[in-house]
């Protein structure tokens, strides 16, 4: 194979288990202020994705960082035009870090629940952003024929790449309500479940209106894989939500995960051979192979690659094997 197409390929699978993995973290945090009605159940929710947010979050980086070495131009580009939107999400996470470390440093209930809210935002920001920076990717931005974004950070709202943002955020926190479903006791699993079912009927509605725009605003479903994965998406949800509403977590947080991982095949195999659609001239759109490095430096990431890669995923696997069991406030010490 091309290791051009091998490394488009990579990056789309890594940005694929990022929102997938980092889907529920952000859902929980979005949902504590919401769902936890004392401090040791907001506790719980924090203790139930407390051993993996942070290596999730590296799957983000190992994206950014293969997009880097692998396509240095998409890199480029895709930072400067969306400089403000990545400002806002790297604030977003640092404060949402912060919030995990200093929550518990003091027993006061104003500073549990100012960080309780700022885990809160921190979780928001990114589910939105990312949302409307993958409908900016499809939909097109304005690129010169020097590969340079030529608009302002207005020029990335529409109210399709705002839809993009509503609906990312929607479903990040309905996998957050499944999660919590599996992975709490006591009271939360029903709660979550009903704030799920809430939750997703909206999805399912945002989702639907995005697929229907994205006929008039893009041309990801010009060819056939894409489409029927975009649609499958959609199945695939409300599958989720017709099994959660059967109190079928298991299965119900395995499809809204598929639907995620879909969703997210769809937009890269409708922006294939591209990485970014030009607004001003579609000849101006960056492809896979004018953003690309060179031959050798491809080769030499992909054998540290396959190398490495296998040992992240064996330790992180490892990790949720050991934290599998649910959090209950009852259990926390205090």
């Amino acid at each position: 194979m091309d290791l051009t197409v091998l490394w488009f390929i990579l990056v789309a699978v890594l940005f694929a288990g990022f929102f997938f993995l980092e889907g529920f973290d952000y859902g929980v945090g979005i949902l504590l202020p919401f769902l936890g009605k004392s401090d040791g159940e907001r506790r719980a929710i924090i203790n139930s994705i407390g051993p993996f947010w942070d290596g999730n979050e590296v799957w983000m980086l190992t994206a950014g960082g293969a997009m880097f070495a692998a396509f240095p131009h998409w890199y480029a580009t895709l930072f400067s035009g969306f400089y403000l939107a990545l400002f806002l999400i790297l604030v977003a996470l640092i404060l949402r870090g912060v919030a995990f470390e200093f929550r518990s440093k003091d027993e006061r209930r104003t500073w549990r629940n100012f960080w309780d809210w700022m885990l809160f935002l921190g979780s928001l920001l990114p589910a939105l952003l990312w949302g409307v920076a993958m409908a900016n990717l499809i939909r097109g931005v304005p690129i010169d024929a020097r590969m340079q974004y030529a608009g302002s950070f207005f020029d990335l709202l529409s109210p399709y790449t705002l839809l993009g943002g509503l609906t990312s955020l929607l479903l990040f926190t309905l996998q957050g309500a499944l999660f919590l479903a599996l992975k709490t006791g006591d009271e939360l699993p029903q709660r979550a479940r009903q704030a799920g079912l809430k939750i997703g009927t909206g999805t399912v509605a945002a989702l639907l209106l995005l697929l229907i725009m994205s006929y008039r605003e893009t041309d990801i479903f010009t060819r056939m894989v894409p489409g029927i994965a975009a649609w499958g998406a959609l199945v695939a949800l409300l599958l989720a939500w017709w099994l959660l509403s059967s109190r079928s977590y298991g299965g119900a947080f395995i499809l809204n995960g598929l639907a995620i991982l879909l969703g997210t095949a769809a937009l890269f195999g409708g922006l294939f051979p591209r990485v970014m659609v030009s607004s001003l001239n579609p000849q101006w759109s960056l492809t896979i192979y004018q953003a690309s490095s060179s031959p050798y430096t491809l080769k030499v990431m992909t054998i540290v690659a396959f190398t490495l890669v296998p040992v992240v995923l064996l330790y992180q696997g490892w990790t949720y094997w050991v934290f599998r069991q649910r959090v209950k406030a009852r259990d926390l010490e205090y």
